[in-house]
């Protein structure tokens, strides 16, 4: 039987937008916005929670980079970053990332409980 491949271990050098020493940075295949990226350790591991400190400190680094790529380039109002960090919380590649989904004006009609909507019963806190 043959051993999955990581998608996320053989990217191309095309696809990298960003990168340093412990981690990359790529456009998301199945964009929610314009602009959405992923920062992925280069190390494979399945959790954030697996990152060594010092490519922690990177991948956010990493992160600072692509975020001032991303308000450069397509100049959103705002960011959501977020981690699925196991099956349960909707991880579907098995190795760690971080996204970075630039948001704009008007790109939902109300966009306040942000990453709250996950569990959508609980998002609306405020009324």
């Amino acid at each position: 039987m043959p051993t999955k491949v990581c998608p996320f271990c053989n990217v191309g050098n095309d696809r990298i937008i960003a990168a340093n020493e412990q981690a990359i940075a790529i456009a998301d295949g199945v964009a929610v916005t314009q602009g959405h990226t992923l920062v992925i350790p280069r190390e494979h591991i399945s959790s954030i929670f697996e990152m060594a400190s010092e490519t922690q400190y990177k991948v956010w680094e990493l992160l600072l980079t692509v975020r001032g790529l991303l308000q450069e380039r397509f100049k959103p109002a705002a960011f959501n970053i977020g981690v699925n960090d196991g099956k349960e919380a909707g991880q579907t590649v098995d190795h760690a990332h971080i996204h970075v989904i630039p948001r704009y004006r008007g790109d939902v009609d109300d966009p306040r409980g942000g990453v709250r909507w996950v569990i959508p019963s609980k998002a609306k806190y405020w009324d």
